[in-house]
């Protein structure tokens, strides 16, 4: 299961950007052609907090659809796949857009009083 070193990764990620500061939330993207099961992320997620600033922290992941362009005539199809046929003139040189992606896209800290 490679999620347990992806999300081991951003709990690194979040844990160095909050500078000491508890996480309240973590919002993720993660692409539908991705490979990455947002399950596993999930399921991981609470182990890998344990002892860090991301610890009782909640996981929000927001999935992204996989969209590609048709090479030859410039349409813009929806994928479910990392491959397929445009809409259009069916032609199979598609270049994916989006939909692979994997980005933290915000974390959300508790206030600290100072």
């Amino acid at each position: 299961m490679h999620e347990l070193g992806i999300t081991q990764n951003i709990v690194a990620i979040v844990t160095e950007q909050a500078q000491g500061i508890p996480v309240k939330r973590v919002t993720l993207e993660i692409g539908q052609l991705s490979a990455i099961m947002g399950d596993s992320i999930r399921f991981c997620f609470d182990i890998c907090c344990q002892g860090t600033v991301l610890e009782g922290a909640t996981l929000e992941i927001i999935e992204i659809p996989g969209r590609g362009k048709c090479r030859d005539c410039g349409q813009e199809i929806a994928l479910d796949q990392p491959f397929g046929t445009c809409d259009r003139c069916g032609s199979i040189k598609l270049d994916i857009i989006q939909g692979q992606e994997l980005k933290i896209k915000e974390m959300e800290m508790d206030e600290i009083c100072v």
